[in-house]
Order: structure tokens, then sequence, then C-alpha cells
């Protein structure tokens, strides 16, 4: 990390109209990588996740703000600017930042944005160089284009909360969402190598074709993308899989196990590393027994094999089995909560809690002067993120980006008060 490097998208200019996560996620990707990203959001109210708590930001006094954590996780390194779409002079200061963009990322429905003269098709027309990536719930087109989308609504769909949770034969067995919006950061992710790929395609210099392209991406699709192994298992067999809380479908053993003194995870990937398990376990006859012999035979016979490994496992506690293992190859560890995360010596000597000004000067008039959040994980050994400022308070660089269009303090003064900006 870095607070000097230019970035490796240094120059590169970004129109964000998205809000929530997955168009904020995809383009705070960008920010951490240098570019300039202009984030418009509403009038007063700002992107829909200031609103998203508890939990909520504490002041200097350690008191609880009105500003949600939520808009902190995926708007770092942004500028806010407040714009009123709906109106005629919002809808043409917006179309002055796009003639200065190279990339707009919007999350409006399908044809959400032509009744402002903002779609793909008039801001190209405009800038035959833009790259305009929308993300939408179900994509441009099929049947169901125009419906909203959200995370929980394509974890269903996708099939991802049928094999997330414990079996409905078990205790608390039942489909389950994953414990973050997975679709909707994998989508922003998605998203950002898009781009990154139309960007070499508009510019690199063998031959570079000078245009830019419209970008349809869709949380279904990656919904489904994302499935991985298991779609790949259906599509093989049509078998769909099911819930298999900890366990794996395709590996033995790889799950958590009960300890003296709560879990730990063991993730045994092939049969060298289960052979040493069973000598630092103090049990050689199970690397000796037919049964287990081999990965597919101890996926075939895992009801056999982990009770009695689980007898084991409960005979030292978490931090015992780590550190008799973890010297030998044997992939395990403790299964942490966040707190316990964050306090992790790797965690910290990674740098992973990242505290970053709000205002050059200060606090930005909301009662915040800094916020920590997550830092990037891009390691780029010659371009690493550029940490320049804390999540924006709502149109803290409104009068400052109005400036760069060309606006004097009078205009903006005159947007101010028609309630414009």
């Amino acid at each position: 990390m870095t607070t000097s490097n230019a970035g490796a998208l240094a120059g590169i200019q970004v129109l964000d109209l998205s809000r929530v996560l997955a168009g904020p996620w995809c383009t705070q990707m960008l920010a951490d990588l240098g570019a300039d990203v202009v984030k418009v959001e509403r009038p007063g109210l700002g992107d829909d996740t200031r609103q998203w708590g508890p939990p909520f930001l504490k002041d200097a006094e350690g008191n609880n703000t009105n500003q949600a954590s939520y808009f902190t996780a995926c708007n770092r390194n942004k500028r806010s600017v407040t714009i009123d779409m709906a109106t005629p002079e919002g809808q043409a200061l917006i179309k002055r930042m796009a003639l200065q963009a190279d990339i707009v990322v919007e999350n409006f429905k399908v044809g959400g944005l032509k009744q402002y003269g903002l779609d793909h098709a008039s801001l190209r027309a405009l800038n035959p160089r833009l790259i305009y990536c929308s993300v939408t719930g179900f994509g441009q087109s099929g049947p169901y284009a125009e419906r909203a989308g959200y995370d929980l609504m394509v974890q269903a769909m996708t099939g991802m909360m049928s094999i997330t949770g414990r079996a409905d034969t078990e205790p608390g067995g039942g489909p389950l969402r994953v414990g973050v919006a997975v679709i909707d950061l994998f989508t922003g992710i998605y998203a950002s190598n898009a781009i990154l790929a139309a960007l070499h395609v508009r510019d690199n210099a063998t031959n570079g074709t000078g245009q830019g392209q419209h970008i349809d991406m869709a949380l279904l699709d990656v919904g489904m993308a994302v499935l991985a192994n298991q779609a790949s298992g259906f599509l093989a067999t049509g078998e769909a899989p099911g819930r298999m809380g900890n366990s794996h479908p395709s590996l033995a053993p790889y799950q958590d196990f009960p300890t003296q003194d709560g879990n730990m995870l063991l993730a045994i990937g092939n049969d060298g590393q289960f052979q040493r398990f069973c000598a630092a376990a103090a049990q050689p006859q199970w690397a000796a027994d037919p049964r287990f012999a081999t990965n597919t035979l101890r996926v075939q016979n895992r009801t056999e094999l982990i009770p009695a490994m689980e007898a084991v496992t409960r005979t030292r506690t978490t931090a015992a089995w780590i550190a008799l293992l973890e010297d030998k190859a044997v992939p395990c560890g403790p299964v942490n909560n966040i707190a316990q995360a964050f306090d992790d010596a790797q965690v910290k000597a990674r740098g992973l809690a990242v505290t970053l000004p709000r205002w050059k000067d200060g606090e930005a008039g909301d009662g915040v002067a800094q916020i920590t959040g997550v830092a990037s994980p891009l390691r780029l050994s010659a371009n690493p993120p550029v940490l320049r400022n804390a999540p924006p308070a709502l149109g803290q660089h409104t009068d400052e980006v109005l400036r760069e269009l060309g606006l004097d303090a009078a205009r903006v003064a005159q947007l101010r008060s028609g309630g414009v900006v």
C-alpha cells in the first residue's frame, strides 16, 4: 500500500452512477488502483447504504453518528458530488462529466437512465471512447431483464443457498445465504476485470480501437459462474448437490472438527497431507486402512472416518493442534470470529486494517475525522494500490468537481439554491 504512488490507473477518469454494493465494489477497486472516481449521489440522501445501519460510524467522543458503516466498505478513494439527475440542469452536468470520463459504471434497472439521456447510447454518442458498464440483476436481455435483482434473491435462484448450510436431516439444517453479499462482491470483481479488458482493447499500442464499448454485467450470470465445481459436478452427472455443512463434496477430511476448547479447521487436500496428519495424531492405522488410502476412498467412507477423527481431535485444544500440525505441512487453522481475525498476527503483519483521513484538515462536517477499513488485497510490486482518502462525506467534493468542469462560484451557488446540487 502507498499514499504517494500514482497508481496503475492514474489518469483514468471514472464516473460512478452506481450505488449499494456491486457497482461501488467495482469502482472502489478502480479507485484503489489510482483511477479518479467521481461518485454521483442524490442531494440530501446519497447512496442507499449511507442509511443502512446499525452499525454506525462514531465521532471523536465515541458516540454514534447518522453515518452507516456499510457505505464505507466500498467507497474508499472516491470523490462524492451531489447532483439531482431528474433535473435538466443535473443531466447536463453529468453529461459534461461523461465527456471527460473514460468509464461509466451504473446499476439502474434496464432502461432506467434513458429518460435522463444518460443511458449507454446517449453517452456514447457524446463520447465514443466511453466504456459503459451496466450492472443489473438479470442482464440486458431475457424474460427477467426488467426485474430488480438483489444478492439474496440471486443466491436463492442460482442454487447457492441449496449448497450452503447443514443438511435438512441435521440440527439447524436448511438453506442459508452466505454471510456477506458474495454475488454482489463477485459481480464487482468481474465488472472491474471486464472494464480493464475494454480499456486494453481501446488503448493498447499495437491494435487499440480507440473506441469504448458496453459491458453487460448481471448478478444472475455471476451467481451461476461462481457455483464453480458444484456447477461442473451437476453438469457432468445431472445430479444436483445438496448441503453438507462445512464438509466438501470432493475432499475428505476437509471440514471443521471439535477440539477440547472449540473448533479447528482441517483442509486436507491430498494423500500425503492425510498421512502426515495421521502420524502427528498418533493414529497411523488410519493411513494404513484400505478404506482411507486415497482421497476418493475417504470421501466414500467419510461416515466411518470423520467420527473416529472427531474423537481424537477433542483430546487437544485448538492451539495445541495448530502447534502440532503447522510445521508438518498439514493445512489447519482456528475458526475465528471477525474480532479474532483482525487480531491475528498474520492479518496485522499484512496491514489489512487501514485508517484513512476523511478530510485533509479534519472531519468533513459530519463528526467523522477518520475511517478504518480493510486494505486492498491487490499487491502490485511496481504500482501498488493508492490509499488517498477515506470514503467521502455526502457531497464532500461537489464544489471541487464543479470547478473542474469550469463552473464559477456564482453558478455553483445558483445550482445549489435551485436544489440541482
